[in-house]
């Protein structure tokens, strides 16, 4: 039968009939779309961090300016940056002229200009001592609820930094409260020094070291004209900037972590405040931007770093032990919402995905995908249902 249906047609009829066939499957294999590759990445399990990313410095957290408190003439500084200072020393001396009865008032004015001063870190002090007092008392009511499964992990360790945080501001507010005492002293030791005719001493308010000097030569200076700073290096604050939008998502207690300041280990710390007040900055593009200061205190003291030394922080917002996750880079917005392409042989198929916690490179997914699944990752715009693909080595 098959023969008889070939005898119907001739030799050359046959021949062109193959030849049809055979340039057919030709121009189907030539024109037939190239397989484009692609990365592949695999959704998996594990710990997630939501962070934000900012820069920052160090700075000495009680850092006092010492300034010339009358215009004299100021004797040679003998003390260098870096030298150690004790608490009551005096650190510079200033010659003041004689005081006339005008001159005698300004000076009592500012004896209770500092007595005001010292009663107001005075009340900060006690202000503080509550605080730190309710403070402990909900870390210990949360601690037992934690205990007992009533409250989350995350609340307990908020209640937790929180108390963490007062204790260092209550220091804070202890040293600042001698500041003012000495300060106080200080002024009030000058009416009697200009009337004797000795030099007026510049104490130093706190234990420390010198961190800079102003002024070290002899020469005329002006009351309020700044000498030397002093601080304590071992006790420093971070200062990250973040854009205002961002800000409003940290809360004090939030854990945060040092890099990139020069060591080879992470360092731990936590949000102490956050300013309230905006500044405005010009970015690299040239653009002003409105930004906020972070300030955090490291978990333990780090003899390495110094005053305004950079450094690279994260700011943890969120966190989780264990969720399913997958790149940043894998996700894709449609109408419907995040979508990826998932690898389904050799074909690339799109499905949509609901996420929950996202990070800086990788994303919770809540409903769309399984563990083990293999995604597209930074898909290109050629890229659509069913497209064939060739995962890259």
């Amino acid at each position: 039968m098959p023969n008889r249906f070939f005898d119907r047609f001739s030799r050359t009829q046959r021949l062109a009939a193959v030849s049809a066939v055979v340039v057919a499957i030709t121009l189907v294999i030539v024109f037939r779309p190239a397989a484009i590759p692609v990365d592949v990445a695999v959704v998996v399990s594990g710990p997630l961090r939501v962070t934000l990313e900012a820069e920052g410095v160090t700075r000495v957290n009680d850092r006092f300016t010492l300034a010339a408190p009358v215009t004299g003439n100021l004797q040679r500084i003998s003390l260098d940056e870096g030298d150690s200072v004790k608490q009551g020393a005096g650190v510079a001396f200033i010659l003041p002229p004689d005081l006339g009865s005008r001159e005698y008032r300004e000076a009592e004015a500012r004896v209770g200009s500092a007595r005001a001063s010292m009663q107001e870190a005075l009340a900060r002090q006690r202000q503080v001592a509550v605080n730190l007092g309710q403070a402990g008392l909900r870390f210990s009511r949360y601690q037992r609820l934690y205990e007992e499964g009533a409250v989350s992990k995350e609340s307990f360790e908020l209640a937790r930094n929180e108390a963490e945080v007062l204790k260092k501001e209550k220091q804070a507010a202890a040293s600042l409260l001698e500041a003012a005492r000495y300060n106080l002293s200080a002024v009030q030791t000058f009416v009697d020094q200009t009337i004797s005719g000795k030099p007026y001493p510049v104490i130093a308010p706190v234990n420390g070291r010198v961190l800079r000097i102003h002024e070290k030569n002899e020469r005329l200076v002006q009351a309020g004209s700044p000498l030397l700073d002093i601080g304590d290096p071992a006790k420093f604050e971070i200062v990250l900037d973040v854009l205002s939008s961002d800000a409003v998502r940290v809360r004090p207690g939030n854990p945060v972590l040092i890099e990139e300041w020069g060591g080879d280990k992470v360092l731990p710390g936590v949000v102490k405040t956050i300013e309230p007040a905006a500044f405005t900055k010009l970015s690299a593009l040239g653009i002003e931007e409105k930004r906020v200061n972070i300030i955090a205190l490291l978990n333990d003291y780090e003899p390495r770093l110094g005053d305004n030394f950079r450094v690279q922080g994260s700011i943890v917002l969120r966190e989780a032990a264990s969720v399913l996750k997958v790149p940043v880079s894998a996700l894709f917005r449609s109408r419907e919402g995040w979508n990826v392409f998932v690898i389904k042989g050799d074909r690339a198929t799109q499905k949509a995905v609901t996420i929950g916690l996202r990070g800086t490179y990788e994303a919770e997914v809540l409903k769309g995908l399984s563990k083990g699944d293999r995604v597209i990752v930074h898909p290109a715009n050629e890229l659509h249902e069913g497209a064939r693909i060739k995962a890259a080595e």
